[in-house]
């Protein structure tokens, strides 16, 4: 499949004109309209920024039993 991505703008009678596409004449060709919405400015990026963190038992062993000491 070969694609081929514009954006542009519809004109205030509700016309879509797409120029200098790299497509022979003649060829056949879907074309698929999606609206394009701005991203909200309030969208956090990092929800955990500014969270507590909390240690349960930090100073225990980390998978004590996974280990070997055969010496």
């Amino acid at each position: 499949m070969n694609a081929h991505r514009v954006e542009t703008t519809l004109t205030e009678d509700g016309r879509l004109t797409l120029n200098n596409l790299p497509f022979c004449a003649g060829d056949s060709v879907e074309v698929i309209v999606v609206v394009r919405t701005a991203p909200s400015a309030k969208q956090n990026i990092y929800p955990l920024r500014g969270m507590p963190i909390r240690y349960n038992n930090p100073t225990e062993p980390v998978a004590e039993e996974d280990w070997s000491a055969s010496g």
